[in-house]
């Protein structure tokens, strides 16, 4: 077995370059099981804490957050889509016309880590956004996705109306912006090496066996 690394990964359950880092990731892994084995562990972040519950058009949010006009922004799908497909993972576009709040997902998979099933959420939770366009800000939602991997549905559903770990996503969003996170991903190797963005495998697998001779 290889050396053990801790990896931090801040990111949002609406950002596509999260997906993108976690596939290549987790492909890096697989690649550089020789030498190195990781525990993740999810960290919240919110690219739009002030995003209504109703959510906004995403045209016009980009276009608003950005200033990209519509011919920069379907390149852009277009790169995420390619990158993606690449990766084994589906960006359907078309499903997905609006961008969510999407703090309390971050509150339920604080709760799924208690559990041992923050991974799992956090990859069905992408699924449900980025290929079938569900809202993962509707509390129905949530509860329906917990319940498909395993967990208790009525236990979530309870944790969603009650507020529960509100104060400790917070602190943790709190925690990782004054260490200077202020974009993701941000993947954080043994709390000290940062590699930022939707990397590649080959530059994840070239960090991680790295770190490990280094430990």
């Amino acid at each position: 077995m290889g050396k053990q690394v801790r990896i931090d990964f801040v990111s949002d359950i609406s950002c596509p370059w999260c997906v993108i880092g976690l596939k290549s990731l987790e492909q890096a892994l697989e690649r550089a099981k020789d030498a190195v084995g990781a525990e993740i562990h999810f960290q919240p972040f919110e690219l739009n804490p002030a995003m209504p519950a109703g959510g906004q058009d995403i045209g016009e949010h980009i276009a608003q957050k950005y200033g990209a006009n519509e011919e920069q922004r379907a390149a852009t799908r277009a790169t995420i889509r390619a990158r993606a497909a690449e990766l084994g993972f589906d960006f359907n576009m078309d499903t997905r016309s609006r961008i969510y709040n999407t703090f309390d997902a971050h509150r339920l998979l604080h709760w799924a880590n208690t559990l041992g099933s923050e991974y799992a959420l956090k990859t069905a939770l992408f699924e449900a956004y980025f290929t079938k366009g569900e809202n993962p800000g509707d509390h129905a939602v949530l509860t329906r996705v917990a319940g498909e991997i395993g967990l208790d549905s009525a236990e979530a559903a309870r944790i969603l109306s009650s507020g529960a770990y509100a104060d400790e996503v917070r602190e943790r969003q709190q925690f990782f912006q004054r260490a200077g996170i202020n974009s993701v991903p941000a993947i954080i190797i043994n709390e000290r090496h940062l590699i930022s963005g939707g990397q590649p495998p080959e530059v994840f697998e070239q960090a991680l066996r790295s770190i490990a001779a280094q430990s």
